[in-house]
């Protein structure tokens, strides 16, 4: 071999030393991308810009049989992809972490936004019935084998995750309620304290603290509250529900205009939040606040669903609320009753006017408007 022919070799051997180092580097970088997914969390936008969510709505009303066609009718109606897909996960049909839902929703890009639902029945008239999912059981640890089944699943998921429990917990629909958990009683725990709330402070935070324990890092929980008080008892007061910051990442908030052709009340969505707001920001000061749920039905006289959702999308661009980081329109439909002409439907696809004010705003606003979840530690 001549010394230029060498000189060839040793130059074709360093390039394949280098290009070997690369992949490994590259390996190494991308298996270090990985582990560390598994510990971040959702974290907030960049100041003045909004993420969007949606329920997108399902079949039987159980709110967890939402499919990926859902999404996409909604994503096409509003001319934007949700950050967040918002579904239930129903106790009363299976413990275990919902995994094939999450899978789907994390693999078109989005981030599964779970509501942790443990209760027997959806119907909302059994909720006095409920046995195997109250407080005091979750409290005294009858459900932490399935808890930490749940949280090794969703630590493993590797990925970031929204979770909340106690959904709307000052609304007494709900078995979580104070209502069917004491009330204004007092003999559980602290004697200045009412029983029904303390018992969901402490209920909140034994399934937290189970799930941290097991290492489920990537879930950023959410304390989710309706915007009145139901009832407005001092007992009820959202206030008393809030079970400490050492516990809770966000703030969450529903808030509804008409929720049926028949009802006779409308809320103007800015009152709502204006009122829940101030609340939420007394008891959580500095933690991020999103609008978990808000919607208005068709075919109500008294107001419109688009002229009821316009000022509050003219409100969040505003930044009426600072510390409103997010919000997701419930895109769902059911039966009333007998009567077709009593059935609410809040979706977008059957609203052909509503689509347009969330198309144009979302549109106008595309600079304030966050689709893609950020991720941090």
């Amino acid at each position: 071999m001549t010394a230029s022919a060498r000189a060839r070799a040793g130059a074709r051997r360093a390039v394949r030393r280098v290009f070997a180092l690369l992949v490994a580097a590259c390996a190494c970088a991308a298996a270090a991308g990985e582990g560390s997914a598994a510990g971040q969390k959702v974290v907030p936008p960049p100041a003045g810009v909004l993420y969007h969510g949606v329920y997108p709505g399902g079949v039987t009303g159980q709110e967890d049989d939402l499919t990926p066609a859902d999404v996409q009718a909604y994503e096409a109606a509003v001319g934007k992809k949700a950050a967040w897909i918002y579904f239930s996960h129903n106790w009363f049909a299976s413990h275990a972490f919902p995994q094939a839902t999450a899978a789907w929703i994390r693999d078109r890009g989005s981030v599964p936004y779970i509501r942790l639902m443990l209760r027997s029945a959806s119907d909302h008239t059994k909720v006095k019935k409920e046995k195997e999912f109250l407080l005091r059981r979750i409290i005294k640890g009858k459900l932490d084998a399935d808890l930490r089944a749940w949280a090794d699943a969703a630590r493993d998921f590797g990925s970031p995750l929204l979770v909340e429990y106690g959904t709307e917990c000052n609304g007494c629909w709900f078995p979580w309620s104070a209502r069917w958990n004491g009330r204004a009683r007092r003999g559980y725990g602290d004697p200045a304290e009412t029983d029904g709330a303390e018992r969901f402070r402490d209920a909140w935070r034994h399934i937290v603290t189970v799930m941290r324990e097991q290492g489920a890092d990537n879930v950023t929980w959410v304390w989710h509250v309706n915007w009145a008080d139901g009832p407005e008892k001092k007992w009820n007061r959202l206030e008393r529900y809030y079970p400490g910051d050492d516990v809770v990442d966000w703030v969450a908030i529903s808030a509804y205009g008409p929720q049926n052709p028949m009802d006779k009340w409308v809320d103007a969505f800015v009152d709502e939040i204006d009122d829940a707001y101030g609340r939420v920001q007394s008891v959580a000061p500095g933690k991020p606040v999103i609008i978990a749920e808000f919607g208005c039905s068709d075919g109500n006289p008294k107001v419109a669903p688009e002229e009821w959702a316009a000022p509050a999308l003219d409100a969040f661009f505003a930044q009426r609320w600072p510390a409103v980081i997010g919000f997701s329109w419930w895109n769902e439909r059911w039966e009333n009753d007998n009567h077709p002409e009593h059935d609410t439907t809040m979706r977008m696809q059957d609203i052909p006017e509503l689509a347009a004010l969330f198309l144009q705003e979302l549109a106008a606003h595309a600079s304030q408007v966050q689709v893609d979840p950020i991720f941090g530690s």
